[in-house]
């Protein structure tokens, strides 16, 4: 039975005000986008959210803009979550695991009913595609925010939606129409389709149950990973297989139905940047693509449409070659996790238009009423470790956090909050940063500038890959494709690389920190504890470790002002230095950066993070670093003979037990984290010494799972 809960305590309220105010004290200059509300143009009284995260906060801000009163469904370790504090009313659904919860349909159901929403936001992903969930609101009259059954049902099965977007004559790529029904068959059809080839999930989505395969050994493993990722994620597991097209863009186009015929293009979204074929960063518009190109593919996105009758916001997804040939990829019958860039660029309050549209209104625009203003550029924040496969899931709890809202043009559609915890059970992504200007460099420089200001702490995120990737001159120049991280990083990320001039920089900024510090600890109640030489006058000796590289500075300072001397060379920082902040907003040679303290201990270590990526660096006296010499070094672990786990998850199954032989790349058990599977593998050519995990554990990063002898 669900738990029911009004939000009548003041507490709570209070903070729904508060967090409100924060995202929306700047209105248009942070949103980029209007709702304009109607008081005559009636929708709904209350409508229920079934969803969570930031996507819930979303929808619950236009509503409260419209006049809507909202109710939020959660999980119970949820129940203290930034949505239900947002919402009017809150119910429980169910314990943590999402089949259990938000997938929940009986509960989610029963919670419509108790509450009387006379409609219900799906947001996306969990039941946002599911057909049976909007039948079943149908029979109960509640209106889904979203496209009739038959539309969901058409375009949310590949299979089907390939079809029916041939009939419509929207160009689809080649491959096998119909269910692959086990091994045997994957392997001959991709061999008759010709490799490579993708192996997707029928009634998948969001990278889920998807993989691409050269051969037919990749193409069984596929088969088995994409088909368990697909019943974990969709309850489905049918497969297809279709030709991947090598080195394409990933290029959508926004639709807006209603339910009366009418439809619109709202202009492409750019999402060519990802890992695990999952979205990383996107723009709007494409540097790709011509006017040209936009209106056809534009028009076949309608098109296809109208061929199912669909009505509210959808994205057509295509893949797009060198020679701007474009090829239907999908439909996703639901509002898209990157459509805050297309609200930018165009205006519009998609959500506020799902509603317009579910109550039976016409659309207010026609395709000529439709902009291109400036230029947005969204990255996807996550609560992961980017230099594990460009992102492994990470859990804790966010001990500190800071938006970087007090920029101009920057938006942030988050979840959380300080003190939020970051699970096993959900998606890791902690927030969208959004990014607008005039024109696209104006866009990339500010989400610079964001990226440096945005504080998280407690959980490894992925600000220095995101950080790298709108810097690096191949995505600044748009010559991108879905390739671009394994292009640019053949090896795997490894943060950013100094150059002379920056390694100077990162140097001079650690020790006019320590020297700071040391003039800040000498004071009490504002008075020098000793007596000691005027501090201007003084000049400090330090020695610096960087990377394993030990530099000899002097240092010198005139109130807020410093200048490190470094091999010869001058380097002049100022700053504030409020060494209780998060943020270090300083002035070198003239430059202006901001740096985050992350560590700083009394045994002189510092860790910076600067140009986005985290810089371990020890500064100490000439006298402790000639002293520092005689300490032992720890001896790194031997991890050839041990198999850890890389991250936070469950076991799904377990391939070896002691005194079993397994060859180099041997799997030796499933790793699942946040509905995706991970094989973890022999780093050689051993014996099993020892198994310590079995399926159905839940580990933790580090933890060890197998030795072998």
């Amino acid at each position: 039975m669900a738990a029911y809960r009004s939000a009548a305590g003041f507490q709570r309220v209070l903070h729904a005000v508060k967090h409100v105010y924060l995202k929306q004290r700047c209105g248009v200059i942070i949103c980029r986008y209007s709702t304009v509300n109607d008081p005559n143009e009636k929708t709904f009284d209350k409508i229920l959210i079934a969803n969570r995260g930031e996507i819930a906060c979303r929808v619950i801000k236009t509503c409260k803009k419209m006049g809507i009163k909202t109710v939020a469904v959660h999980s119970d370790v949820d129940s203290s979550a930034v949505h239900v504090k947002m919402a009017d009313e809150a119910v429980c659904v169910g314990p943590a695991p999402t089949n259990k919860s938000y997938l929940n349909m009986d509960a989610i159901m029963n919670a419509v009913k108790q509450t009387g929403a006379q409609a219900v936001h799906p947001g996306y992903g969990f039941l946002s595609e599911n057909k049976e969930f909007a039948r079943r609101l149908a029979a109960e009259g509640v209106t889904f925010i979203g496209p009739d059954t038959h539309a969901i049902q058409a375009m949310g099965d590949k299979i089907e939606s390939k079809l029916i977007a041939k009939a419509a004559k929207v160009n689809t790529i080649p491959g096998f129409d119909g269910v692959v029904k086990d091994v045997e068959e994957a392997v001959r059809i991709a061999g008759e389709i010709g490799y490579p080839v993708m192996i997707k999930a029928s009634a998948g989505g969001g990278g889920k149950g998807m993989r691409i395969s050269w051969n037919d050994e990749e193409t069984r493993e596929g088969f088995r990973f994409s088909s368990q990722e697909a019943a974990s994620s969709f309850g489905d597991d049918r497969l297809l297989i279709e030709k991947f097209i090598d080195n394409p863009r990933h290029i959508e186009i926004q639709v807006l139905a209603d339910k009366h015929g009418n439809a619109l293009w709202l202009n492409e979204r750019e999402c060519s940047i990802q890992r695990r074929n999952q979205k990383v960063v996107e723009e709007a518009p494409s540097t790709f693509l011509d006017p040209d190109t936009r209106r056809a593919m534009g028009e076949q996105a309608v098109s296809l449409a109208k061929a199912v009758k669909y009505s509210s916001a959808g994205t057509v997804e295509f893949l797009v070659d060198s020679k701007k040939n474009f090829f239907f990829l999908e439909m996703n019958t639901r509002l898209q996790v990157e459509h805050p860039i297309t609200e930018c660029i165009t205006g519009l309050d998609l959500v506020q238009q799902m509603i317009r549209i579910a109550k039976g209104y016409k659309l207010q625009y026609k395709q000529p009423d439709i902009p291109i203003n400036g230029w947005a550029i969204e990255s996807r924040v996550y609560a992961e470790d980017p230099y594990k496969s460009f992102g492994l899931p990470s859990i804790g709890r966010l001990s500190q956090y800071q938006e970087p809202l007090d920029l101009a043009n920057v938006r942030v559609d988050s979840g959380i909050e300080e003190g939020s915890d970051i699970s096993i059970y959900y998606d890791p992504m902690i927030s969208k940063l959004v990014t607008y200007g005039k024109t696209r460099e104006e866009a990339l420089k500010k989400m610079e500038n964001a990226l440096d200001n945005y504080v998280i702490r407690g959980v490894t995120h992925n600000i220095p890959l995101l950080r790298e990737i709108i810097v690096h001159p191949r995505f600044v120049s748009g010559d991108i494709s879905t390739k671009f991280l394994p292009e640019v990083y053949p090896d795997g990320f490894k943060g950013h690389m100094l150059t002379a001039g920056e390694r100077r920089e990162l140097l001079a900024t650690a020790a006019a920190l320590y020297v700071a510090a040391q003039l800040r600890s000498q004071r009490f109640l504002g008075d020098l504890r000793v007596s000691s030489v005027p501090v201007e006058s003084r000049v400090w000796e330090l020695c610096v470790e960087l990377d394993k590289g030990v530099h000899m500075l002097g240092v010198s300072r005139s109130g807020n002002n410093y200048t490190v001397e470094i091999d010869g060379e001058k380097v002049a920082v100022s700053g504030e230095w409020n060494l209780a902040s998060a943020l270090l907003p300083i002035t070198i040679n003239g430059k202006h950066r901001t740096l985050q303290c992350l560590l700083r201990t009394a045994a002189g270590e510092i860790t910076l993070q600067y140009l986005g990526t985290s810089f371990k660096l020890r500064v100490l006296s000439n006298l402790a670093a000639s002293l520092s010499k005689h300490m032992p070094e720890k001896v790194p672990e031997d991890t050839s003979s041990i198999l850890r786990s890389p991250m936070p998850g469950s076991v799904v199954a377990v391939s070896v037990k002691p005194g079993d032989r397994v060859a180099e790349g041997q799997e030796i058990c499933v790793i699942e984290a946040m509905k995706m599977q991970n094989s973890m593998t022999a780093a050689k050519a051993a014996k099993v010494k020892s198994v310590h995990c079995k399926a159905g554990d839940t580990v933790g990063e580090g933890d060890l799972l197998v030795e072998l002898e």
